[in-house]
């Protein structure tokens, strides 16, 4: 579990919390023991994933409504983005499960990584509270493109409203290899930059691009 630690970035008081929220049902129901499994887990860290990624968004967009950041949440914590932030720490290869899960290839499985990961954050969360835990979350969610969304629709609203200004995003720099580049991409009122970002893909480095943008006339976010 030490390599599992790693991965994760922290390192668990009591180990058995780490056990129980990799221990899925299946392998619970194959035990001659009767074992708890991670569902109960489950339910704790997807509450807490809830609130940091609420806080997260709130505190980072406040010009965002909440209509949109109902659907920005729901985004950066449906079961397909959680099971990506799982293949991130390699969770599949450390799961607990049944022979007939292992043998259909569960460890894959988006649904079993995604419930997993949210078992994680609640393990964390009774380990250490909830200050290890929002670091954890925000690993994953200052790396997704989807909470930067709203700086380029903001961008795009304000200048909508003098009739005949146009905005442009041009990339002015590409570095690195092909699994690790780096973007940096202007943003163009008319011909005029107005502000510039990079990223690790060209939308990172736009939605950047618009926050500078944004900052220069006078909106300021954390």
């Amino acid at each position: 579990m030490k390599v599992f630690e790693q991965n994760i970035q922290y390192t668990f008081k009591d180990k058995s919390l780490l056990n129980l929220a990799l221990t899925h049902s299946s392998y619970a129901n194959e035990s001659k023991n009767h074992i708890a499994y991670n569902e109960r887990l489950e339910f704790l860290g997807d509450a807490v994933l809830q609130l940091v990624t609420s806080e997260k968004l709130y505190k980072e967009n406040p010009h965002m409504p909440e209509g949109k950041m109902s659907k920005t949440r729901a985004a950066l914590v449906c079961e397909d983005a959680l099971a990506n932030y799982s293949h991130k720490i390699d969770m599949g290869s450390f799961l607990f499960l049944g022979k007939g899960e292992e043998n259909t290839g569960g460890r894959e499985r988006p649904s079993i990584l995604a419930d997993a990961f949210e078992a994680l954050i609640g393990a964390i969360f009774l380990d250490g509270g909830i200050a290890p835990a929002k670091k954890f979350i925000l690993r994953f969610l200052n790396d997704s493109d989807l909470h930067l969304q709203d700086y380029k629709t903001l961008l795009q609203e304000i200048i909508q409203q003098n009739p005949g200004e146009r905005l442009s995003y041009i990339v002015v720099k590409e570095e690195g290899p092909d699994h690790d580049k780096s973007f940096t991409v202007e943003v163009h009122l008319n011909s005029n930059p107005i502000g510039s970002g990079e990223g690790k893909s060209k939308k990172a480095a736009e939605q950047q691009a618009a926050k500078e943008a944004l900052g220069l006339m006078g909106y300021h976010f954390r």
